[in-house]
Formats: C-alpha cells, structure tokens, sequence
C-alpha cells in the first residue's frame, strides 16, 4: 500500500504520456485523475497508521549505490512530517487533476499536459518518502523537471519560455547550494542515510579557519542546505522565479505555489531539524531569511496589477512565515502552516483560474471588476480563500499564522524580535492586497469588454467541486488539525521533527505572551481592509494623486517594479556572467585552450610539421645520410643518459609547448 502511493501517479503519468494519442483527452484525464485520487485516499489509510502513535514505517527496496564506504537504497521512510506532507500533495493533486479535466478541454495537448501533471506529482512523494539525502535529491531535480515542463507547456509564447528558462536557472542556484550540503554531510557522517546522520549530529565537531574566519563544520553545512531552499521555497534573492511563474497554465500555478514545488524547502528544513537544531548561527540566518521575504513579497504586492501574480506573492510572504518559524525551532508549526496554507492557496488559484478563464484568458485586474453578479460562486470561494489568507479569526490560516507570529515574539531574542515586526506589518500588507484583488475583480465598476461580460460564467461543475472542496479546507482543515499539537496526541510528531528542550517555546507562546501581542495580528488584518475598502473604490483619485508627487510616484514604481530584484540580478549578475561565459568559457576554453590540445590542435600540428619536414628532401644523398648520423647519435646518447633526465622532464608539458609554438608561428604568419 505505502510504495502505491508514490507509484501510482507515475503509472498514469507513464500510460498518459506513452499512449496518450490511443486514449485521448478524456481518456488520459480520467486516467491520471483516478490513479492520484486513488494515491490520495491511500495516503489517508497511511495517515491513520502512522501519525496518532507515531509509529514509523520503514521500507527498504533494493541496494542501489554501493562503493566501499558508500552506500545509498532505494528506501523510503513513512514517519508523522512525511504523512502530513502525502496528504496535502496527493489531496490538493487530486483536486487540481479534476480541474484541468474541465480547464485545459480545449487544448488539443491536454495528455500532455496530464502526464506532466502526473509526473510532477510522483516526483514530490518521490522527494518526501526518500530515506537517505540522495533519494531527496532524486525527487528534488524531478520537481525542478516537471515544473519547467509545466511552465514551458505554451511553449509558442515568448514568455513562457522566458518563465520556464528563469525558473530552471534560479533553482540551479539553490541546487550548488545543496548539492555541496550533500557532499559535506557525507564527508563528516561518511554516510548519506538520515537515521545515522541524525543519531550522530549531536556528537561534537572540529572547527577550522579559513580567510581570518572561524566555521563550524555543522553551521556551514547548514546554511549550504538553507540556499537550497531559498531557491527552491523562492525565499529573497531567489525569489524572482514564483511570479513568472504564472506564464503557466492556472492548473500548474496552484499545484506549483500550493502543495508541490515551493514547499520542498520547508520540507527538507524540518526533514533535517536535528542538524539545525545545534549551530544557532544557521537558525539566525533562517529566520532573518524567512521574516524578509515575508515582508518583501507582502510590500511588493500591494501594487501588483496581475490577478495571478497577486496570489504568487502572497505565496513567497507565506512560505517566509513558514520559513522563519523553522528558524524559531517550531518545525511541526512550521508543518502544520504548510498544510493550512496548501487548502486557501490552491482555493485561491483556481479560484482565479475560473475568473480568467472566462474572460477570455484576461489576467489584468484593472480591465475586470463588477463580476461578483456574474460569478457568485467563484467570488465566494476567493472570499472564503483570502479571509484565510490574511488569517480570520477561527478560519484556517488564523490557526498557524498567529501561533507562529507569537512563537516569534516569545523566542525573546533579537531574531525573534525581528521576525515578529516583519511578520505583523506583513500581515497588514497581506489583508491590503488581497481585498484589494477582491474589489478590483469583482465590486468596482466594471471596466470590461462588452464581449467578455457577455460570454462570462461561473465556474462549470468539473471546475466547480474541487473549488468547494478546498473551499470546506480552507474553513475547517486548521480547527481540526490542531487537535494534533503534543497535548491531545502527545507522540504524534515523536521526534521527527527534533527539537531542543532549550529551543521549545510552545508552551510560553501560549500561556505566557501579552494579550495584545495576539492581538496585533488581528488589528493590522482589520486595518489592512479598512484601508483597501476605503482606497479601491476612490483608486483613480488615488493613484493621480501619486503620479502628481515626485517621491509618491518613485515610490509607487518602487513597489510596482517588485523591489527592482530583476533589474538590479540582471546588471550585476547575469550580465556578469554572460560575460563570462563568453569571454572566458567560450573563447578562451572551448574555441582556444581545447581547439588548440584537442583534434583540430593536433591535426593542424601534424600537418604543418609534414610541411617542414618536407623541405628537408633535398634530393642529395650525403644530406640524409648527414641526417641518419645525427639521428643515431642523439638516439644513442639520449637513450643513455634518459635516466638522469627523466625526472626533469615533463612529457605533458612539453608537447604542450611544441604545439603552442606552431600555433603561434601560425599565427603570425
């Protein structure tokens, strides 16, 4: 049963991507829709097995690298955190599956399409069930794989392309941080299984010194898996690729930024909490991290004027709580955030998927409004969806939200401090723009074409269900969810995730912090709508009245332009290394070091040395038998003498210096 649940979307990945010509659309949608449907009602029979006792299931399949003191097997482990994550990948799958049956009816590529889905959705339970770091791994370059399928699946459009090419080289970033992270682990544990790795992190190890600074051999490793996650959980600096994201299909955009892609990072730090339990230096640098994405994404949203790259956004704000909390040591908050946030997210972006789809692809929120008349159904979903965003009291995000924003205050230190001011003010930011979405999209004067708001309709019930599904998520998944905090089922989470007892704050986080500090969170998410309530519908006086203020309109474009990251990535480091790569890998390595060692060097070689070799032919033979003496005498006295030089001589060396010599003669001639 466990092994079905990763295997079976790969099965209808496979038969829909190989014979989907035979099926057909429907046929291929079905198919890959019943197989993760099936993955999923088995990850909640795994689910009731494994989580209440904490009572782990372990899988060894086969051996699949052995080399001396390495050793790597195909295994998989299913422990509290990897149930938790099985459920949201495969429920929040299984929904978007539904959806595109009816989404992507029109696509004459639509098994594509489903197998790419399919595949996306193997590789994450692939990545979260994997026993040792290079199944991890596995998993973590097939969900890099599937999303740049997904985003290139238009691949006509120019900006698809653009968005799927972006988010490939962002996340090859992350991965030369995680990759070294892999290695090093295995350097000081001389294994890659995470059992082991664990069982030994808290034994001591040596420092060294390098450029007059002091590294911890465990704070190093640490903060290499960390930039694996930043590219991967579109954490600051690597975030650029989430909202381009949205060049997708809707159908990719919600299982990307809900439950697949963007939570591997959060996953892989609470996989790994009882490494980053110990160097408190990694758990600043998370958490500083985590709180600055959340309040840059928060800030940079506001101004947005794409329906989908709003909702994208919030998803990077989102995973910087998620993020900051694991650097507050709350891994199963952090967890627990992730499955609240998978329900309104997904909700969120189909939500919207229905809007565009019915306006004729139209993603511009300002060429919308007045259709809550025509999409009733459609505007209560996003309703429900953002009340649980900006965390509405006894909703589903109110449950993680502000017991993470609490977590942070109570962590009394200067870190923590931090996180919560960003975290609270990005809360105002988060409840501005997403009543802001709503009064552009649906309460505003209509500023539509005729034709659209003719042809538009609500959601169709294919589309329809898995809305109102996520919907009942989205309202009570966190009540019931927090029945499962330590003191209803004290071994639910065991020790995985692991937690110091000098790091555990839950306790004071609930009994021990200031009554107005939970209370800030509600305060600014009440101030946040008040103000877009009181702005949007007056959104033209508004924006007049920045463009006529010179520091008004710098800072409106400020904030419209996303921080300028693109600008400011794109001068300093692209170009740099485009430049690079030019200048130096292209010309100076592959058109000149390699050209002149490789087959065109020594073709060029030999045929110039024939040439000079054939002005000796003179035709007289006192000349060559001039030329035989000379030769045997050098012959003879290097033969003799070979042994004394040998060790000044180096072979290598000297046929590189023979060849450069007639590639500069050629030159010059």
């Amino acid at each position: 049963m466990y092994l079905l649940i990763v295997f079976l979307p790969l099965l209808g990945s496979s038969v829909a991507g190989f014979f989907g010509r035979f099926l057909g659309s429907e046929g291929s949608a079905i198919l890959t829709t019943t197989c993760v449907s099936f993955s999923s009602i088995l990850s909640l029979i795994a689910f009731y097995e494994v989580a209440p006792g904490a009572s782990a299931c372990y899988l060894r399949i086969a051996p699949w690298i052995s080399s001396e003191m390495f050793d790597a097997s195909w295994g998989f482990l299913f422990d509290s955190p990897t149930v938790v994550m099985l459920i949201v990948v495969t429920s929040i799958s299984s929904l978007v599956h539904l959806y595109s049956i009816s989404y992507m009816s029109e696509d004459p590529h639509s098994p594509r399409f489903m197998c790419y889905l399919s595949i996306l959705t193997f590789f994450m339970p692939m990545l979260v069930t994997g026993d040792n770091s290079l199944q991890l791994f596995l998993g973590w370059e097939g969900v890099g794989l599937a999303s740049y399928l997904l985003i290139h699946f238009w691949f006509t459009r120019l900006q698809a392309d653009k968005a799927a090419t972006k988010a490939m080289l962002v996340n090859r970033v992350g991965d030369f941080g995680l990759a070294p992270g892999i290695s090093g682990r295995f350097t000081l544990f001389q294994t890659v299984d995470f059992s082991t790795i664990f069982a030994r992190a808290s034994a001591p190890r040596n420092s060294w010194i390098s450029c007059n600074m002091r590294f911890n051999a465990i704070s190093l490793i640490c903060i290499l898996l960390l930039i694996g996650a930043v590219g991967k959980s579109a954490q600051i600096g690597s975030h650029t690729w989430s909202p381009d994201a949205m060049e997708g299909p809707t159908p990719v955009s919600a299982s990307i930024h809900a439950a697949t892609m963007v939570t591997a990072g959060v996953f892989m730090i609470a996989r790994c909490s009882p490494l980053f339990e110990y160097p408190p230096t990694a758990l600043i640098v998370i958490t500083s991290a985590g709180a600055t994405t959340s309040f840059l994404a928060a800030t940079t949203g506001i101004l947005q004027n794409d329906l989908k790259r709003v909702i994208a956004y919030s998803t990077c704000s989102q995973l910087g709580y998620m993020i900051f909390a694991c650097g507050i040591s709350n891994y199963s908050v952090s967890v627990f955030h992730l499955m609240n946030h998978a329900f309104f997210k997904a909700l969120l972006f189909l939500s919207a998927g229905s809007v565009i789809h019915a306006m004729s692809d139209e993603q511009d929120m300002r060429k919308m409004g007045g259709l809550a008349s025509s999409f009733p159904l459609t505007y209560a979903m996003m309703l429900i969806g953002s009340l649980s965003l900006i965390g509405f009291p006894f909703l589903t995000g109110f449950y993680s939200k502000d017991v993470i924003l609490e977590l942070a205050y109570t962590k009394y230190t200067i870190s923590g401090n931090f996180a919560f001011w960003l975290g609270s003010i990005s809360v105002l930011f988060t409840s501005y723009y997403s009543f802001r979405l709503l009064f552009l999209t649906f309460l505003v004067p209509t500023n539509s074409f005729g034709r659209d708001i003719s042809r538009c309709h609500d959601a169709p019930i294919p589309m329809a269900i898995p809305s109102i599904l996520l919907a009942l998520g989205s309202l009570f998944v966190g009540y019931l969810a927090k029945y499962l905090n330590q003191s209803s089922y004290p071994n639910f989470w065991a020790n995985s995730p692991l937690v110091l007892p000098k790091n555990e704050i839950l306790a004071e986080s609930e009994f021990a912090a200031p009554t107005i500090t939970k209370l800030i969170p509600i305060l600014f998410s009440t101030s946040g709508a008040f103000v877009a309530y009181n702005v949007n519908p007056v959104a033209d006086q508004f924006q007049r009245a920045f463009q006529t203020s010179t520091f008004c309109n710098r800072l409106y474009s400020f904030f419209n332009k996303r921080w300028f990251f693109d600008q400011v990535l794109n001068d300093f480091l692209v170009r740099s290394f485009l430049r690079f790569g030019y200048e130096v890998s292209f010309e100076a390595l592959d058109k000149g070091a390699i050209e002149i060692l490789g087959p065109y060097g020594i073709s060029y070689t030999f045929r110039r040395l024939a040439e000079r070799i054939s002005q000796l032919q003179s035709g007289f033979v006192y000349h060559y038998a001039f030329a035989m003496l000379l030769g045997s005498t050098l012959f003879v006295t290097f033969s003799r003498m070979w042994d004394s030089l040998s060790s000044w001589v180096d072979n290598r060396s000297s046929f590189i210096l023979i060849v450069s010599s007639f590639y500069t003669k050629s030159s010059q001639e």
